[in-house]
């Protein structure tokens, strides 16, 4: 029981968190996956060795820590951890194994000020925090079961087709193989897919945004070879050169807190490199219901070459009130939708839904806080601007 007493407590070990930063999880993580080992099947290890993930861990905990008392402000950011645990299929018991480690790692790293009554403090928060997401978990794990279609744990899915789409991007149709229906998902959705690399000692299990409208019958997800850093591209790379048709995979019901609203405001989908791939199920949603209002689709490609998508994208034109928009760094400019350079929103500010648009980003990091400047320079409202992050998570 979380008392006030532990609450004080918490809050004066916010100083020692931020003098600690990263080590505090880093650490953490060193020691869990030394203890045990088998989480390795579990966590995605190229973002220990990119930090991405003990950076996100810090984040969330130094958050707790400051809103232990005010829960409410954490509200949104439970809600997208806890998708993204559930496309990983975590249980409650592995809380506990979390729980452990993370007490050890205070006690280690700061022995001196990790006293009876800062641990008795923490032990309390902690499981506090991990009755909120067990909760929060479990409803969503029921909730996918219970729906047409829905199942639990992870399903077995036969890749029934699959389709370059551009230099590095690749779709994948899949089909389950007891061949019944399929959950319904909100267009800006992932799922959640295990693989187990040949050569490789652990499972892996990443997440690709779901890249077409629901039909309750398949899923596709549209997949970036990764080339860049040591351990990065493990299963794209595997998927790209080792999985064809008939090859099966296993997949968790689909996830995520970012997708399209439900309203008759204009749409604006702005996306970076494989950024889009979540964009084509909200575009090809509107198409479905012939939404009569003003969608603008705006990307940003390296090149040509890397571009996904371009021909249905104008298809789309037919039964939409599209208006497109491509920024390219090298590229010859071939006609009005094309610029080259970097995106810059300024010279549309004439034709942009400024005032009740819905904005809808996805992409680089650096690339999303780029726009998002933008658009707040702009005048558009930080509540009308939804992202979509890769990855862990992290504020932009």
């Amino acid at each position: 029981m979380l008392t006030q007493t532990h609450i004080d407590t918490v809050k004066a070990t916010i100083p020692l968190l931020a003098s600690a930063g990263t080590a505090i999880t880093t650490h953490f993580y060193n020691r869990m996956f030394t203890h045990n080992p088998e989480l390795k099947h579990v966590f995605n290890m190229s973002n220990q060795h990119t930090t991405r993930q003990p950076t996100a861990l810090f984040n969330a905990i130094a958050a707790y820590a400051t809103y232990i008392d005010n829960l409410d402000v954490l509200t949104d950011a439970v809600q997208r951890i806890a998708h993204k645990h559930t496309s990983f299929n975590i249980q409650p018991e592995q809380y506990e194994i979390v729980g452990h480690h993370l007490i050890e790692t205070l006690r280690e790293l700061a022995p001196d000020a990790f006293t009876k009554d800062v641990e008795e403090a923490w032990v309390a928060a902690y499981m506090q925090l991990a009755d909120i997401f067990i909760q929060v978990e479990g409803d969503l794990y029921r909730t996918r079961a219970e729906q047409e279609g829905g199942w639990e744990g992870f399903r077995s899915f036969k890749v029934i087709s699959k389709t370059p789409e551009s230099e590095l991007v690749t779709s994948f149709v899949l089909e389950p193989v007891d061949q019944n229906a399929v959950i319904h998902y909100k267009p800006g959705q992932y799922l959640g897919i295990k693989i187990h690399p040949t050569g490789h000692e652990f499972d892996e299990i990443r997440q690709y945004s779901l890249s077409t409208s629901a039909n309750n019958r398949t899923y596709r997800i549209s997949v970036k070879r990764e080339t860049s850093g040591e351990c990065e591209g493990i299963v794209s790379n595997y998927l790209h050169d080792h999985v064809q048709e008939g090859h099966i995979i296993e997949a968790m019901p689909p996830a995520g807190d970012f997708s399209l609203k439900e309203t008759d405001q204009p749409v604006v989908l702005i996306s970076a490199g494989v950024g889009l791939t979540p964009m084509q199920a909200m575009l090809d949603t509107l198409a479905d219901k012939k939404s009569s209002q003003p969608v603008f689709y705006l990307h940003a490609c390296k090149n040509t070459a890397l571009l996904s998508f371009k021909e249905h994208v104008k298809e789309q034109k037919a039964v939409l009130n599209l208006t497109t928009q491509y920024w390219f760094e090298q590229a010859n400019v071939v006609d009005e939708t094309m610029q080259e350079g970097l995106m810059k929103l300024e010279p549309m500010k004439d034709i942009l839904p400024l005032e009740q648009g819905d904005f809808y980003l996805c992409g680089p990091v650096g690339f999303m806080t780029f726009i998002k400047q933008q658009l707040l320079e702009l005048g558009v409202d930080a509540s009308r601007i939804h992202y979509e992050l890769f990855g862990p998570h992290l504020d932009i």
